[in-house]
């Protein structure tokens, strides 16, 4: 499939342009002018709030004056993640896609569709003069993927719309009507570091190849975690030696499951042969382990360069607390017709060393916000036990379900007329700021959907590109048949 060829054209013009603009979590000032000018060139009212968030509204067209006031809503940051053997620059180079088959990939890059292919489909529909539909309110919200920024600093009063259609899932068919709550927490090992004892070999491990994900919606599917991998490893050859940490570096992400990792370390020079022995046996046990999931690890176990350590106590109560600590599924949905969806979890999602501290930085996620708070204290609770210093964000809610969602039943409704199939409708284990708007905006009615992405928050990260044209038909229909005030 040709670049010229994809469809809506109008569509995929508007993400090649937002692929040019900068738009890492945290750092969206391009986007946020760019975005403020598009909606001023087109004389459309358009607002930044003092979060960063953009607003753009556009009138009715003719014969819809009196519909409800809709929003399309979708966040203008992207995750920035590449091959570690890849130059890439995210403060200013322009992300690099190309097509293959029917997916649109980045050249060793994440490429930025969650949720860039939802800020695109947003600006077709403002700059098109050819589409049916009642008032609309397009929002586009900052640092949705490293802290819902956008969504926590929004005040009540800056959407005025009565119904919101999220545009920041990942699976075309699917109807998300509920969500995840989650919160992160933070640990950090300070020390001072002192010279390895007299006769100490020094190691460097490191292990990439792993499949990651994000660590909401790929969590069940029992990829192997980088950190955790070389944490059992670092943990076994600790409680036969006396094993000394100098570097342990892994992931980057809060809200993706680590691919790749490096630790240094140091041994008692008589026993890096059976250092050696035991990391061949290991990388063969661990691979067995993960054969279907994560079939291209790659291991590496060489000597390095000596440098100075961790203390003896630090080495050993990070190691320890990192075996020790919950990652994964810990509870399945109760609910019998809710029975296949995670309902809590928790991942290890980075770990990094500096001069004088380790901080290692977790996510937990639960449906069932008392539970949430169970989990993330279970965490909090290993890395206390372990010395750390134990730092928690604040947590975002989950957002519920509405049996009695009119807008649930327009876009339901308007699926089965365009494809003649019913869509899914689900709950996700995932974040989104649905959550946050509900709790400000008690009378959204709310829902969620978005074309197929796969492997987000990776450089794997593609579009299935014939679910763009699915996806914009659909919205189209919805827009169409939004009821009157």
């Amino acid at each position: 499939m040709e670049q010229k060829q994809l469809k809506p054209a109008r569509v995929f013009e508007q993400f090649a342009k937002i692929n040019q603009i900068p738009r890492r979590s945290k750092h969206e000032e391009h986007m946020i002018e760019y975005l403020r000018k598009f909606g001023e060139s087109h004389h459309l009212d358009t607002q930044v709030d003092e979060t960063g968030n953009v607003i753009i509204r556009k009138p009715a067209t003719p014969g819809y004056e009196n519909r409800a006031t809709t929003v399309l809503q979708s966040h203008m940051d992207m995750v920035c993640d590449k091959l570690v053997d890849v130059d890439f620059d995210f403060s200013k180079d322009a992300i690099q896609t190309y097509v293959e088959g029917d997916w649109m990939h980045a050249k060793g890059t994440t490429l930025g569709a969650d949720d860039g292919i939802g800020d695109a489909i947003e600006l077709a529909i403002l700059d098109s003069d050819d589409i049916e539909h009642g008032p609309i309110e397009c929002v586009f919200t900052r640092d949705e993927e490293t802290g819902l920024t956008g969504a926590f600093g929004m005040k009540p009063g800056f959407m005025r719309g009565n119904y919101l259609i999220n545009l920041d899932s990942e699976e075309e068919g699917q109807i998300f009507i509920s969500c995840a709550g989650g919160i992160n927490t933070a640990a950090t090992f300070s020390f001072e570091r002192e010279e390895a004892p007299a006769g100490y070999f020094f190691m460097e491990a490191t292990l990439k190849g792993l499949n990651g994900g994000h660590s909401g919606d790929d969590i069940n599917k029992k990829r192997a975690n980088a950190i955790k991998v070389l944490g059992r490893f670092l943990y076994t050859e600790s409680e036969k030696m006396p094993l000394r940490l100098a570097q342990w570096n892994s992931g980057k992400m809060h809200n993706a499951i680590p691919r790749d990792g490096k630790v240094v370390f140091a041994v008692p020079a008589d026993k890096k042969e059976e250092v050696k022995a035991d990391w061949n046996q290991f990388t063969t046990d661990v691979e067995d382990e993960f054969h279907v999931t994560d079939t291209n690890m790659q291991w590496s176990l060489l000597s390095t360069e000596a440098q100075k350590v961790l203390p003896e106590a630090v080495s050993r109560n990070l190691i320890r607390a990192i075996q020790a600590v919950d990652n994964g599924v810990l509870a399945m949905c109760q609910d019998e017709a809710l029975a296949w969806m995670v309902e809590t979890s928790s991942n290890v999602a980075s770990i990094q060393s500096s001069e004088k501290a380790v901080e290692v930085v977790t996510s937990q996620r639960s449906n069932v916000m008392s539970n949430l708070t169970n989990m993330a204290n279970s965490v909090k609770a290993a890395f206390l036990l372990a010395g750390a210093e134990v730092k928690q964000g604040d947590a975002y809610p989950a957002w519920k379900m509405n049996p009695d969602s009119k807008l649930v039943k327009i876009t339901v409704d308007a699926y089965k007329k365009l494809f003649h199939k019913d869509p899914q409708v689900l709950g996700i284990h995932a974040g989104l700021e649905c959550g946050l708007f509900s709790e400000k905006y008690p009378h959204l009615d709310m829902v969620s959907f978005g074309p197929t992405l796969r492997n987000v928050h990776t450089p794997d990260e593609c579009l299935y590109i014939p679910t763009v044209q699915m996806v914009w038909d659909h919205l189209l229909e919805i827009l169409k048949n939004i009821p009157e005030k």
